[in-house]
């Protein structure tokens, strides 16, 4: 099987395109045995009778294109676009293939739609324009293709051809636009709606389902040719995290510009430290990079569990983001995100056991004694110098004493990314609790297997003020 990434220049979008048949026309019956010439003769559409009116006219990225009568033989040029098509009933006369090796460029969630059709597979990598010509289509789609001015120019002269929507970069259309346009351009737009509503429904069910999903912050990974990186907000993948009602870092964004994705230092992983982070399109190489990313023990995402790994088959799911692929990641992908933001060690993720390095867990205590998580918990926020005085209050001994040395602390970490006493083992003895922690400036560990010692006070646990201005006294921070 190929990688996914490889793809990142070839990113796949949404469902799309579109085939329909007149009121006078009969269905498709393309007999499976047939030759690649037959089966394009006989292509068109199953279902209903096209619903929308011709000529329609649509905007895109390189102006407009109008469709005079209904298309019947539709030439799908976007990377797994013919989901959109199959989705509303109709099968295109050729498909882009992508990555997967799957038959017909047809991953198993559109399998049953396809059926017994063989489609002409175009190449994944240059157009040919010569093989589309000889195919004579009445509509060549192209929503999630990445095609060039130049690109268009040449189709358009072939068949009306549709580009991206002006409004979204290069495959980063969302799936329900996409839709909606190739149900238009096909004159499905009824069934379009239809499945857009019930696609749409299945997302507002998990998050009903699962409300501590809402705002909270989530990356979609990948690692290709020895770096890290994240998909932009805009991406596709990266929208269907926002459609369960994750936010992604602007930071990502940022960096990204515009592109839809961007590559990140492995020496500085902050930028993906989010809540949920989603590794996809690992291959085993990966695994092993990812694994053995120096910085990576030291994010919270790995020491509170919260890192997820797509398998070849989800990751396909999220990367076509289609109407039939997204009940398949909603089903597949859902029940690991609510594992992984509990921020638990104590309930793992089963697929990040591929991604842990070896002899290490994922978990902050080597205990999975809540008393042990929960003295992990303070001893990082008492000594992590970004969090804010009244945060560490009730976990810091004679803390309004010590405010001063706090606000010195946090401005002496800033210039170097921040101070932190990142626990790998909190050993628990009644009231008191042994911890062997990292010191970290910024990403980089500066010192390793330190220990110290935090008191269990009334039920919470504190910080004794000699525990924390002998560590201020080492770091040159005197206590008053």
């Amino acid at each position: 099987m190929k990688r996914c990434l490889p793809a990142l220049t070839v990113l796949l979008l949404v469902s799309a395109a579109a085939c329909g048949s007149d009121g006078n026309a009969s269905t498709s019956s393309a007999d499976p045995t047939s030759t690649t010439d037959d089966s394009t003769d006989s292509s068109a559409t199953t279902g209903s009778p096209a619903d929308g009116a011709f000529p329609v006219t649509i905007e895109h990225k390189y102006g407009e294109t109008t469709i005079d009568v209904e298309p019947q033989r539709v030439v799908s040029i976007g990377f797994g676009e013919h989901d959109g098509l199959l989705a509303l009933g109709v099968i295109p006369i050729a498909v882009r293939d992508w990555y997967g090796d799957q038959p017909y460029a047809t991953w198993p969630w559109a399998q049953d739609e396809l059926g017994d059709a063989t489609p002409e597979v175009l190449s994944s990598t240059e157009v040919n324009f010569e093989q589309i010509a000889a195919l004579q289509p009445d509509l060549i789609l192209g929503i999630s293709s990445g095609m060039t001015d130049a690109d268009y120019e040449t189709l358009s002269a072939i068949a009306p051809t549709l580009a991206q929507p002006k409004d979204f970069i290069d495959y980063g259309t969302p799936w329900d636009v996409a839709l909606e346009i190739t149900g238009r351009a096909v004159g499905r737009s009824a069934e379009a709606e239809q499945v857009i509503a019930d696609t749409k429904q299945m997302f507002t069910d998990a998050i009903a389902e699962h409300p501590e999903f809402e705002g909270a912050s989530a990356a979609v990974t990948f690692h290709f040719e020895g770096q890290p990186g994240a998909y932009g907000s805009q991406d596709v993948r990266s929208r269907t995290l926002t459609d369960l009602g994750f936010t992604i870092p602007p930071a990502i964004d940022d960096l990204a510009g515009d592109q839809f994705f961007v590559s990140i230092s492995a020496e500085d992983l902050s930028v993906i430290d989010t809540d949920v982070v989603v590794w996809i399109g690992l291959g085993e190489d990966d695994l092993t990079a990812v694994r053995d990313l120096p910085t990576r023990p030291s994010t919270r995402a790995f020491r509170e569990g919260r890192e997820v790994v797509a398998d070849d088959l989800l990751t396909g799911a999220i990367s076509h983001a289609s109407p039939l692929s997204l009940e398949y990641v909603i089903d597949e992908l859902v029940p690991e995100l609510v594992l992984a933001i509990d921020g638990a060690p104590a309930t793992p993720v089963p697929s990040a056991s591929a991604i842990t390095p070896d002899g290490a867990t994922a978990e902050t205590p080597s205990s999975d004694d809540d008393e042990a998580s929960a003295a992990g918990d303070a001893w990082t926020l008492v000594f992590d110098s970004a969090v804010e005085f009244d945060a560490k209050a009730p976990h810091l001994e004679d803390a309004d004493a010590l405010r001063g040395t706090v606000e010195s602390y946090t401005a002496a970490g800033d210039p170097m990314g921040g101070i932190t006493l990142v626990p790998t083992d909190v050993s628990v003895q009644g009231d008191t609790a042994t911890v062997t922690y990292d010191v970290l400036f910024g990403d980089t560990a500066a010192y390793t297997a330190l220990t110290g010692e935090i008191a269990l006070v009334d039920g919470t646990w504190v910080v004794s003020r000699a525990e924390f201005c002998s560590f201020m006294a080492s770091a040159r921070n005197a206590c008053p």
